[in-house]
């Protein structure tokens, strides 16, 4: 029959407005700058780097490139630094000297966080990166994309606490003598 289509579509209208008066949970507008909806833990947008107490010396990251070579649209850029220095366990580490990612090119598809040894990158919630021009300042550099582990237990507190128990339990088993080997009995 004609119009069945359109009928259809007016009852499901129809529905969802008269629905929209009894049940307090169904279409509801939020004003955006107002108020906003809480975010789900697992909800991922621009990727940022984990430092422990200091943002230069503390940073996770070793500048080993393994984000850069496995970022899809290659919007990473690390420059490894000719020195070494401390990292957040005191061991000898590269640092990066220069780590850059172009957030006009990144699909947020999490795949550094993924690939990352040492939990040095992991995804904010922060949506609200809108700028003014459209080049340089959707560049991110590396001191815009440090934030601290605390920011991080903040945003994801379940998946922070998870990570900060691997890292503890690594760091002990380094730390934990190997057991001397056997001596064979002749």
């Amino acid at each position: 029959m004609i119009g069945t289509g359109v009928l259809k579509g007016m009852a499901v209208t129809a529905r969802n407005f008269l629905g929209s008066y009894f049940e307090k949970d169904r279409l509801i507008t939020v004003q955006y700058p107002e108020e906003r909806e809480t975010l789900p833990e697992n909800y991922r947008n621009f990727p940022f780097l984990v430092y422990d107490n200091d943002p230069e010396a503390g940073l996770r990251c070793v500048a080993c490139k393994i984000c850069e070579k496995e970022c899809p649209p290659q919007c990473i850029y690390i420059v490894k630094s000719d020195d070494k220095k401390p990292d957040y366990m005191g061991k000898p580490q590269f640092y990066p000297k220069i780590f850059d990612i172009d957030i006009s090119v990144c699909m947020s598809c999490q795949i550094c966080v993924e690939v990352c040894p040492f939990e040095a990158i992991k995804m904010d919630k922060v949506f609200e990166l809108s700028r003014r021009e459209r080049f340089d300042a959707l560049l991110l550099r590396k001191d815009e994309l440090a934030k601290s582990n605390t920011y991080y237990h903040g945003i994801h507190p379940l998946e922070a606490a998870e990570v900060d128990a691997n890292l503890a339990a690594a760091a002990a088993a380094k730390k934990k003598p190997a057991p001397a080997p056997a001596v064979p009995k002749t």
